[in-house]
């Protein structure tokens, strides 16, 4: 795929779009939008802009399909699959400007929000309205709706709530030809035709841009309880996942942590909220929440009384509202953490949850069977393990040409056990190799001809998904 150069007539119409203040093509302006939080990947734009407005990111995409630049669009740069990377540089189309919440409707239980919101800052406006918006990334404070729309985000509370998929009802839309569409209905059941809406959540900025949505929103629950379950084993902690369904209880998170992920927490964040014992491998964070206290405390009961059949240690009790912070502000922090540590990759694979033990102890003989060594954590509840590489004392040339062979084993032996490549990450630029481990060639050439349908000449995002 050949696409054209940036020349200075192009920028000049770019800045006749947006304005001078907002089109950057200096050195440090590029730096800053050459990189997200995938590795240490960098791939310069050769033009930032910023639009203000529906309009201009519909004049910029009429440009770039003109003259057959590429366009990639980002937001607040917190992704972990390359999926803002300006692989075949072109323009990084910022969304930042995009920062209004524009309605919340009280009496319909929804928002409507432009995409560069901080997923935060929409949780808690609708809060004060006693809203619950519930998917809450480990990035919340930082990551935009638009993102979180992008790559179909998750967090903790996914598995009792949903994902981000499940609370978008409606989006403003702006195609690669510069068309603007809207892609559904601002109701709770639309049988109207294809779900263009739903195509376009996860579709990782590949076939338009989101500049607006309407998202479904829920009463916030008044009450919760939070508790810390340490394991002696990693693969005990595992299972007790899954008994704590069958008991008959649905938690609105819980959460897997080895030790090591703890341990590198702690370490980095300087904070000690919890005292790690030596027998301790690994720990759960579970979250019940609600309106009934007495409702809670009995769910509270059923899930000790399952922990303690699989051998736990002592449970620990989150009393106030600043033990209750503190144990989250660990779990949050451990991908920071881990990269902070030593040059990682980080692979967010998902299965059924009752095949966690078998997908941590896969991951384990792998490693060892590749000389790597990795850190896991992740969203039990709902079978997804993220699982950190960690260099370590790997030799270069084992990191950089070996590491890929043990990387599709993890994958294939993900998929022998019903899951998938990515939960909530995305596959982006870093995880496109693996696909044909997912799908089949039909299934692969399927999503490649929508693609296409979006984007015939291929300008948007390119360089993602597919090899």
């Amino acid at each position: 795929m050949k696409f054209s150069v940036i020349t200075a007539e192009i920028t000049q119409k770019l800045i006749n779009v947006v304005g001078d203040n907002y089109c950057f093509t200096e050195k440090n302006s590029l730096e800053d939008y050459c990189h997200d939080e995938t590795e240490d990947l960098n791939f310069p734009p050769e033009v930032v802009v910023k639009p203000a407005n529906t309009h201009q990111v519909s004049e910029i995409m009429k440009l770039a399909s003109m003259y057959n630049i590429p366009v990639t669009p980002c937001g607040a740069r917190t992704g972990l699959s390359g999926g803002a990377l300006c692989v075949h540089g072109g323009i990084s189309l910022s969304m930042e400007r995009f920062s209004e919440i524009i309605e919340i409707d009280e009496n319909n239980l929804q928002v409507v929000t432009q995409s560069a919101v901080i997923t935060q800052e929409l949780q808690e406006a609708v809060q004060e309205k006693g809203l619950y918006y519930a998917p809450d990334p480990a990035s919340r404070g930082t990551c935009f709706i638009g993102g979180n729309i992008a790559e179909n985000s998750g967090g903790p509370r996914a598995l009792k709530y949903g994902v981000t998929k499940d609370f978008v009802l409606n989006l403003e839309v702006v195609l690669p030809n510069g068309e603007i569409i809207e892609t559904g209905a601002n109701t709770l059941k639309n049988s109207t035709g294809y779900n263009l809406t739903q195509l376009m959540v996860g579709s990782e900025g590949t076939l338009g841009i989101v500049t607006q949505a309407t998202l479904k929103l829920i009463p916030c629950p008044k009450r919760n309880m939070l508790m810390l379950v340490p394991f002696s084993s990693a693969e005990k902690a595992c299972e007790a996942v899954s008994a704590i369904f069958k008991a008959g209880i649905t938690p609105s998170a819980l959460e897997f942590m080895e030790r090591d992920a703890i341990k590198c927490t702690m370490d980095f964040t300087k904070e000690s909220p919890i005292e790690l014992k030596d027998n301790e491998q690994a720990h759960l964070l579970i979250e019940v929440d609600g309106n009934d206290s007495e409702v809670l405390f009995k769910e509270c009961e059923v899930i000790a009384s399952v922990v303690e059949d699989l051998e736990c240690g002592e449970i620990m009790f989150a009393e106030t509202e600043a033990q209750k912070e503190a144990l989250w502000f660990l779990r949050r922090r451990v991908g920071e953490a881990v990269k902070a540590t030593s040059i990682y990759k980080e692979e967010d694979t998902v299965v059924p949850r009752y095949q966690l033990p078998q997908l941590l102890k896969g991951v384990k003989e792998i490693g060892n069977r590749y000389g790597f060594k990795s850190i896991c954590y992740g969203h039990a509840g709902d079978g997804n393990l993220h699982i950190n590489i960690i260099k370590g004392n790997m030799s270069d040339d084992a990191w950089n040409n070996e590491l890929t062979k043990g990387i599709r084993e993890l994958f294939e032996l993900t998929v022998a056990l019903g899951g998938t490549l990515s939960g909530e990450h995305g596959i982006g630029y870093v995880q496109k190799q693996y696909m044909d481990i997912a799908f089949t060639k039909i299934e692969l050439e399927l999503m490649k001809g929508i693609k296409k349908v979006f984007d015939p000449k291929g300008i948007l995002n390119p360089g993602k998904i597919f090899a």
